[in-house]
């Protein structure tokens, strides 16, 4: 399910992609836990997937709880946590852009 919900992000097929990052990511958190690192690449992608559609606060929200989650668990060091902050800080930048 969540290569297909890639599959739909990819082909800009913004709403089927959501509805199914939305269930990946509900199932991943009451299966494998809100902690652990499959649940928070579904929560990246679903936070790529609002940032496509322009829904840049609910965007930035969600991948600060990813960030956040990210440092608990694997480390400030690790690569996934270091590139979605990087990827955090760029969408915040731009918000503030958007915003002046």
């Amino acid at each position: 399910m969540a290569n297909l919900a890639s599959t739909y992000r990819n082909q800009g097929r913004w709403k089927e992609a959501e509805e199914l990052e939305v269930q990946v990511m509900k199932t991943r958190k009451r299966v494998l836990g809100e902690e652990h690192p499959d649940t928070l690449t579904s929560m990246a992608n679903l936070a790529f997937t609002f940032r496509s559609q322009d829904r840049n606060e609910e965007a930035i929200l969600l991948l600060e709880k990813c960030v956040q989650l990210r440092k608990q668990v694997l480390g400030p060091q690790h690569p996934y946590t270091i590139s979605m902050l990087e990827a955090l800080n760029e969408w915040q930048l731009e918000n503030m852009e958007i915003r002046a």
